[in-house]
């Protein structure tokens, strides 16, 4: 074997041998050092073999190390190391090496011991070069636009003192909306901002699917690379692979047998929005071995594009072992209305509900039921009522909002919908009545009854003469189009102010249309001139600085100036006003360069 003289301290001029296949003749059996899996480069490596006699040699040179017959090894570094740290005063190099010279004895022990680890190292075998991301065949973003998307990754506006946010634009908050943009025109995303695209994903879960569609296939290269970025790779069906066309039985079928959980939901989804009838074969295929969260997972994933056709699997799903399973199960069967589950919860609500016409006006009378069979169970009815809830309301309040509402008209002497929730209730059950009325509208998305229960936008507290809270009166909003929403929402600020307006907004599309936009400017310059508190409302300026139409911007101009601030005006409101204005009004033209942006080149 070829013998590599390595370089030693001055003290112990032993060669070293790197070591080989086989030991030489006089080699002791336990002279080989253990091999230490070690990248290039590093300072520790795997110790080398010494020849005969070496070993007193280098433990007088580097202190404390390995007996007579073995091999330096870690021990050796390590006493180095305690000399340095303790002092060479306190822990010499060698056994008899205090004085002076120990300090640079010990600086000569550690740098070649240095060498010697290092030139033990065994180059670690080449890795396998990934493969070359993939193209994107979209067309590049404008470069006014990809400048722009730099300046919405990268920039955070400084926080004000004492709470306040400044006249700068929060341009985080602008990156849903741009993103939606870019991907509604096909924009691909420029290499170069992949990564704090992805970071951004990363810290905000409300991004990830605008993100994602935007970053593309090479975001998906990138994921399998870093595993900060995983995320991406859990989000699409196949780990970053595409979708399986609808023709692709045998892929589809083996990603849902062998993929991830949440590759298979995604896939459920992505299959449940295009093909309705065959997500529900495949979920079908192996309902009876998947766990009780799985279950309910993949049942909720049914509410997109349900239909007349999953009743037959629903009705089965009633049956499962799992509570929440069978609650899922029924409330998506309500939703259908020729569903023989409805059927059944409308005979059940209709001997709880009738019309007492010995009264005059004739009212609505009550009787809930007094028991909670295992029919009622079976089809949804939860039987022990939460805190602080009668056992009596709460099953009627399941029965009514399980029951079709076309029930009530024909129960109800022919009555409409509007003339129906004005009818008086006996006995103190309208607000359950009229609750669970609320939540079989949203449930089934029937205009008609979401219309007559909200009532009057001017109406008195705007709760109609059906609905009982803001909540409520959201989701209804919920089934009405865009247009009148924006209208009763409107009318609800013109006559009640934004007290009570935030949640109402948030169900509104972007931008507002202009009845909304000016309804929600007048009523913020009405509480300015009256000195409200204006912190109460910042929740509805910052959605108006994403909300508003950017031409609303001109209008604003005359509302940048500090007020006079009433007397009872709270301190230093005029001036947190007109901050907030001015946010707004260059938020706004942001926005308008935002979408002039994107839309160069088209």
């Amino acid at each position: 074997m070829t013998r590599t003289p390595a370089p030693a301290a001055p003290s112990a001029p032993a060669p070293a041998t790197v070591p080989g296949p086989t030991a030489e003749p006089g080699f002791s059996p336990s002279a080989t050092a253990p091999t230490h899996p070690t990248a290039p480069g590093s300072a520790t490596g795997p110790p080398i073999d010494a020849e005969p006699g070496a070993a007193s040699q280098a433990t007088a040179t580097t202190g404390p190390g390995p007996g007579p017959g073995t091999a330096p090894g870690p021990a050796v570094w390590e006493g180095l190391v305690t000399s340095a740290l303790l002092g060479t005063d306190r822990r010499p190099p060698s056994g008899d090496g205090r004085g002076p010279g120990a300090a640079a004895a010990l600086l000569d022990a550690a740098a070649a011991e240095t060498v010697r680890r290092r030139a033990g190292l065994r180059p670690a075998r080449a890795a396998r070069r990934p493969e070359p991301a993939p193209e994107d065949p979209r067309p590049p973003l404008p470069p006014a636009a990809a400048r722009r998307l730099t300046a919405l990754l990268t920039d955070r506006p400084g926080a004000a003192g004492g709470g306040r946010r400044g006249s700068a634009p929060d341009l985080m908050e602008l990156l849903p909306q741009w993103l939606a943009t870019a991907n509604a025109r096909g924009f691909a995303a420029p290499p170069q901002v992949l990564p704090a695209l992805l970071d951004a994903a990363r810290g905000r879960t409300d991004l990830r699917p605008a993100a994602l569609r935007f970053a593309g296939p090479r975001a998906l290269w990138l994921a399998r690379l870093n595993p900060d970025w995983r995320f991406a790779l859990r989000a699409t069906p196949g780990g970053g692979t595409a979708l399986p066309g609808s023709d692709a039985t045998e892929r589809v079928r083996a990603l849902w047998n062998e993929g991830l959980f949440a590759e298979r939901v995604t896939l459920l989804a992505s299959l449940r929005a295009r093909d309705p009838a065959r997500a529900r074969e495949l979920l079908a295929s192996t309902w009876a071995t998947e766990r009780a969260e799985d279950r309910l997972m993949f049942l909720d994933s049914l509410r997109t594009g349900l239909e007349a056709a999953d009743e037959p699997f629903l009705e089965q799903a009633l049956a499962d072992r799992s509570r929440n399973v069978r609650a899922t199960a029924a409330e998506l069967l309500s939703a259908l209305p020729h569903s023989a589950l409805a059927a059944r919860m409308a005979a059940r609500a209709a001997t709880c509900v009738s019309l007492d016409r010995t009264l005059a006006p004739p009212a609505i009378a009550v009787e809930a039921p007094h028991e909670c069979d295992a029919g009622m169970e079976r089809d949804g009815v939860v039987a022990k009522p939460p805190a602080g809830r009668g056992e009596r309301s709460w099953w009627f309040g399941q029965l009514v909002e399980a029951a079709p509402l076309s029930t009530w008209p024909a129960r109800l002497a022919g009555r409409t919908a509007e003339e129906i929730v004005t009818l008086p209730v006996s006995d103190g059950w309208r607000n359950e009545l009229h609750a669970a009325w609320c939540r079989a509208a949203v449930r089934q998305r029937d205009g008609v009854w979401a219309r007559a229960l909200l009532g009057a936008p001017t109406a008195p507290e705007a709760g109609g003469p059906g609905a009982v809270s803001l909540a409520e009166r959201a989701k209804l909003l919920g089934t009405l189009g865009a247009g009148e929403r924006a209208e009763w929402v409107a009318g609800f600020i013109a006559t009640h102010g934004l007290s009570e307006a935030f949640q109402l907004l948030g169900m509104c599309g972007v931008p507002w249309a202009t009845p909304l936009g000016r309804a929600v400017v007048d009523a913020l310059n009405i509480a300015r001139d009256a000195g409200s508190y204006p912190w109460s409302f910042s929740g509805v300026m910052g959605l108006a600085e994403r909300c508003l139409d950017p031409s609303e911007a001109g209008r604003l101009d005359g509302l940048l100036a500090i007020p006079d601030e009433p007397e009872d005006a709270s301190p230093g409101a005029g001036g947190y006003w007109a901050e907030a204005f001015q946010r707004l009004v260059t938020t706004l033209r942001l926005r308008a360069a935002m979408a002039a942006e994107l839309g160069a080149g088209l």
